[in-house]
């Protein structure tokens, strides 16, 4: 087995695409001519959205994120997380938790991304 995917289910998938351009940087791998599924360039495993609308056409009945409840994050690994948790925030994201440096030698800073998934910035965790 290999991971491959995380898909979050939203409710615009091109607006979706927009935002984690300016915030994280990263570019489209592949969108649908449909605009209700697209994959992000992030290296071996795909960040993929589909839109909420496609996944109830499908039979799921997804939720919308709550990140004061979360059941999951997504993390970004960067050698500066201020600079990036400063480019994300000017994209729009809502700061949960400022950097901060971990016992481990890690840095690590939190945001909601524009559909309210919650999004962890942090540095190598350092061996």
């Amino acid at each position: 087995m290999k991971f491959k995917y995380t898909i979050l289910y939203v409710d615009d998938v091109v607006e979706t695409f927009s935002f984690y351009e300016k915030a994280f940087g990263l570019k489209k791998k592949m969108l649908h001519e449909s605009g209700d599924y697209g994959e992000l360039d992030t290296g071996n495993t795909t960040l993929s959205f589909s839109s909420l609308k496609l996944m109830k056409e499908l039979g799921k009945n997804p939720a919308k994120p709550n990140f004061k409840a979360p059941s999951f994050e997504i993390a970004f690994e960067t050698d500066n997380v201020k600079m990036a948790l400063s480019k994300a925030l000017e994209a729009g994201a809502l700061l949960v938790q400022d950097a901060t440096d971990m016992p481990w030698g890690q840095t690590i800073a939190y945001v909601t991304e524009n559909n309210g998934f919650l999004v962890e910035i942090c540095t190598p965790v350092a061996s």
